[in-house]
């Protein structure tokens, strides 16, 4: 098992694209924080896990309060005496997000809380675990709208994955010497409960987002998850500060 024995928290794993790496992690052998806003989902994750044999155990964390986030990394570590990968999945997208014309402070403020200092918590506490270990691995979600600019904006989700991808490259410099490896994940539109609500609703944005990516398609989100098991494993031991992007190739396509 390409993970086998690893001690893996996740955040966002109680539903969606998190959920799903929290099964697909168990799968290949590791053990897993499964960290979630909403401890029921959460809780329904672990035992989704449990069922297939995995071990998981889970944490109600939110990921912008610094004494949680703590708490979140602690709890791995009583749990299970050691962090071996972040995999910091949790993010917000919220309707009311659009341009900085019309996108009120609350929202884009909200959206900077969760998406971007929710990543820096984790990794303030769960990189100084890494480098007693001397090894880990931190992979962050950003997003194929950090790399190129959209007609239909979402302007406080995007400057957040662009802050993440800038964030991920300075820790891959700091923490590579000392073991713990960074990396980012950039997807494209992916089929979550959370993109789908969305789309569902307004059919031209879905269109859109359609039309420009070569496999006419939305990705799944096994497929994203893939990539994070490779960086999780020790197959990436000489992956770090990349970029991975994962969308279908929407981001090379001019039209």
């Amino acid at each position: 098992m390409r993970l086998q024995d690893k001690v893996c928290i996740i955040t966002g794993a109680g539903s969606g694209m998190g959920r799903t790496a929290a099964l697909m992690f168990a799968r290949e052998g590791a053990r897993v924080v499964v960290a979630d806003y909403d401890e029921p989902a959460g809780r329904e994750t672990a035992e989704l896990v449990g069922r297939e044999g995995g071990q998981a155990s889970v944490v109600q964390v939110d990921v912008s309060a610094e004494a949680e986030a703590k708490r979140m990394v602690d709890h791995a570590v009583e749990t299970y005496g050691r962090v071996d990968c972040l995999y910091s999945n949790a993010g917000i997208m919220p309707e009311a997000d659009h341009s900085v014309i019309d996108t009120d402070v609350a929202t884009w403020d909200r959206v900077m809380a969760v998406n971007v200092r929710g990543i820096f918590l984790g990794c303030k506490y769960a990189i100084p675990r890494m480098v007693e270990q001397g090894s880990g691995s931190i992979i962050n979600v950003a997003s194929f709208v950090a790399l190129l600019g959209c007609s239909v904006p979402q302007d406080a989700y995007t400057a957040s994955k662009g802050a993440v991808i800038s964030l991920t490259r300075s820790l891959a410099v700091q923490f590579a010497p000392r073991g713990v490896r960074s990396n980012a994940i950039a997807p494209g539109p992916v089929e979550t409960p959370l993109l789908m609500d969305w789309l569902l609703k307004d059919e031209q944005a879905k269109r859109i987002r359609l039309a420009r990516n070569p496999t006419g398609r939305f990705g799944k989100p096994e497929e994203v998850v893939s990539a994070a098991v490779y960086l999780a494993s020790d197959e990436s031991r000489w992956t770090n500060g990349s970029v991975l992007v994962v969308d279908g190739g929407i981001s090379v396509n001019y039209f």
